[in-house]
C-alpha cells in the first residue's frame, strides 16, 4: 500500500525525501523563539479564540486528558488547558526540542515522533494535531497511532489551513502567506531562517493533500464519524471518533 504523504517532495528546499525530516526538524529548532509571533500572522490574529472554540467543538471538557500532537510551542495545548482548567492533563508532543523548549505551556512536554508514540493504548480522551499535516511522511501511520492511544469513543481533531481551489482567493492567500508574512518576519526578527520557515509553510499549504484524501486516511486508520468543518473559508477542522 502506498503511503499517504502530506505534500509533494520539495527538491528545491531539502533535496529528496530522505533529507526532509532532518531539514524540517532543524528549521523549527532554529526558528522556535519567533514561532508564536508568526502563528499570530498566519491565523490573521484570530488564533487564540479560534483554537479554544475548535477544541470545544471537538467536545473537550474539564476532566478529560488530551494529547496535543506536533504541538510546537504549545499554542493548541494552551487553548485546551484554558478549556479544561487543568494544564497537567494536557500532554504536548513534538519532534523538535527547540519548539518544546520555547513553548510557554504549563503542560508536560514530550519529544517524540508522531509515528511512534510512547503512550499506552487508550490513554487519552482527545487528540489534537494543529497545522502539522505538512510534517508527516505517512498520514495513515500517524492516524493509526492516534487511534491506538485514544480511548473508546475518544476523538481526534486536526486543524489545518486549506488553500482555496478558486484562482483569485488562492492567489491572495499565496501573496499573504508566501510573501507578506515571510517579508515581515525577516524585517522584524532580522533572522533569515524565519523567512525560510514561513515560505516553507506556504509551499506545504499550497501543495497539501486535499480534504477528501485526509478524510480517507482517517477512515483507513479506523476512525468513524469522520467530518470536515470549515471556518472563514480556509481553516479546516477534520475529526474522527474511535
Amino acid at each position: 500500500m502506498n503511503p499517504v504523504v502530506p505534500h509533494r517532495t520539495l527538491e528545491h528546499i531539502y533535496g529528496d525525501d530522505a533529507h526532509r525530516e532532518g531539514y524540517v526538524r532543524q528549521l523549527f529548532d532554529d526558528t522556535a523563539p519567533w514561532y508564536d509571533w508568526g502563528v499570530r500572522f498566519l491565523s490573521f490574529g484570530s488564533g487564540d479564540w479560534y483554537r479554544r472554540e475548535a477544541v470545544k467543538r471537538a467536545g473537550l471538557l474539564p476532566g478529560m486528558k488530551l494529547l496535543d500532537l506536533a504541538s510546537g510551542t504549545g499554542v493548541v495545548a494552551r487553548a485546551a488547558a484554558e478549556v479544561t482548567g487543568e494544564p497537567g492533563a494536557i500532554v504536548a508532543c513534538d519532534v523538535s526540542f527547540g519548539m518544546l523548549h520555547a513553548g510557554r505551556s504549563e503542560s508536560p512536554r514530550v519529544q517524540t515522533p508522531a509515528e511512534s508514540l510512547p503512550f499506552r493504548s487508550g490513554a487519552f480522551d482527545r487528540i489534537t494535531i494543529g497545522f502539522a499535516m505538512r510534517h508527516f511522511a505517512d498520514l495513515v501511520v500517524v492516524f493509526r497511532e492516534c487511534f491506538r492511544t485514544l480511548r473508546p469513543e475518544g476523538r481526534l481533531l486536526i486543524l489545518e489551513i486549506t488553500a482555496p481551489e478558486a484562482r483569485i482567493p488562492r492567489a491572495l492567500l499565496g501573496a499573504y502567506m508566501g510573501y507578506v508574512v515571510p517579508t515581515l518576519a525577516r524585517i522584524l526578527t532580522r533572522q533569515p531562517r524565519t523567512t525560510d520557515l514561513f515560505r516553507y509553510y506556504w509551499e506545504t499549504t499550497r501543495d497539501c493533500v486535499r480534504p477528501e484524501v485526509i478524510l480517507d486516511a482517517l477512515r483507513e486508520a479506523g476512525f468513524i464519524d469522520t467530518a470536515r468543518h470549515v471556518e472563514l473559508g480556509i481553516f479546516s477542522e477534520y475529526s474522527g471518533a474511535k
